[in-house]
């Protein structure tokens, strides 16, 4: 077995795994939408692909490599069917026809093995692919767009500008087009744009923070790559192609795995703001005493009627105008010297507390806890600001 078949082995292992949990997470996040069941079909379609003909150039079976033909004939259809389900209409009769017929035609002679006219099979299933991508992009492009929501249509122009990134990587597929190429790149491909299609699911700030993470696992990648082909005592151009192609789907089928694992144990222990929004506690007591169960607030403790020692006449002013304190950031703008920043600092330095949440600055009533530096991040400093938000905004008595 060559390098390029093994290498073409592991990217479309990767790339059927990749794609596996891609539709975890699609279905994790919406398992009843009609246009969730499209998406997973087809790229259950495209997995399948990758799966069978990964493991038969590894086996070097040529009859798996001959099934393998009947999910890439079946392809276009797939994407059809998730452009039908975007733009919530249907495509053109004779589009749909086409579609069909020439994806189980081409796929029935694939498995049958049309291997007298091998160049003429590949050349009409690489074409028929193409033209699928290319009829579904203008489908998207010449859409409608009075008639869909503004989100839609923004999520429609990132998946055809993604149908038109992974062209390329499916041309070289078909050694008929690309005889040259040392890898295949068509899994690697599919792995780069379901991997924004997951990204795309967050908010603006989330989405840039994802893009920029997986732009750094690529260029990591492709430099553990390169710098790992070095090792090769034939090394040349095209054995440094495949070694990072290999390396940089393995990042991202190991970063999808990651980030969806993340997501499964995140959902299975709700986070603090969870916690508070399926609570059915009435009023700030009951919220407060729940809240004391989940970890962060473990050593959270109330003071008001005991804040006295700390002089409240004092801290009215200084707490009227603050919601949390970190005590990193002390004096918070004022001097060290100033009588409010010393008793503020001194109720949570006898405490040993991070934060000084305010509930009231008159009568004072304030929630102090220490925040363990592990849990600090950006993401734990505003579930606290929204937490006290909820708090201040829940009535002491029901």
């Amino acid at each position: 077995m060559t390098s390029g078949v093994v290498a073409d082995s592991i990217v479309n292992m990767c790339g059927a795994i990749g794609l596996s949990v891609a539709m975890v997470a699609l279905y994790r996040r919406d398992s009843k939408s009609p246009l969730t069941t499209r998406l997973l079909l087809a790229l259950g379609v495209v997995a399948l692909l990758f799966l069978v003909r990964g493991a038969a150039w590894w086996t070097g079976s040529a009859w798996l490599d001959r099934v393998s033909m009947i999910p890439a004939a079946l392809i276009p259809l797939g994407a059809l069917i998730v452009t039908e389900g975007i733009l919530r209409r249907h495509a053109p009769r004779a589009i749909k026809i086409a579609v069909v017929v020439g994806g189980i035609g081409l796929g029935l002679g694939g498995a049958l093995g049309m291997q007298g006219f091998s160049t003429l099979y590949s050349l009409s299933l690489s074409l028929f692919q193409l033209a699928g991508f290319a009829i579904c992009t203008w489908l998207l492009a010449t859409r409608d767009r009075t008639t869909l929501m503004a989100s839609e249509n923004r999520s429609i122009g990132r998946l055809a500008v993604g149908a038109l990134v992974v062209i390329p990587f499916i041309v070289t597929d078909f050694q008929v087009l690309t005889p040259d190429i040392p890898v295949r790149l068509g899994a690697l491909g599919a792995l780069l744009v379901v991997t924004a299609v997951v990204i795309a699911g967050g908010g603006a700030e989330t989405r840039r923070q994802g893009f920029l993470l997986t732009a750094l696992r690529l260029v990591s990648a492709a430099l553990l790559g390169a710098a790992a082909a070095l090792i090769s005592p034939d090394v040349d151009l095209a054995q440094i192609m495949r070694f990072c192609a290999i390396t940089v789907s393995g990042v991202l089928t190991i970063g999808l795995m990651v980030d969806e694992l993340r997501a499964f144990f995140e959902s299975q222990v709700p986070g603090v703001l969870n916690s508070v929004a399926a609570s059915p506690a009435r009023t700030r007591d009951q919220l407060i005493d729940e809240l004391a169960h989940h970890p962060i607030f473990e050593s959270a403790r109330r003071f008001r009627e005991s804040v006295a020692a700390y002089d409240p006449s004092l801290l009215h002013g200084f707490l009227s105008t603050r919601r949390v304190l970190r005590r990193a950031e002390a004096p918070w703008g004022l001097t060290s010297s100033d009588p409010a920043v010393e008793r503020a600092v001194s109720l949570m330095a006898a405490n040993s507390a991070t934060h000084l949440i305010i509930l009231s600055h008159d009568p004072v009533d304030v929630i102090v806890l220490a925040v363990p530096v592990i849990s600090a991040d950006p993401a734990t400093e505003t579930a606290l600001a929204l937490v006290r938000r909820l708090l201040a905004l829940t009535p002491e008595a029901a």
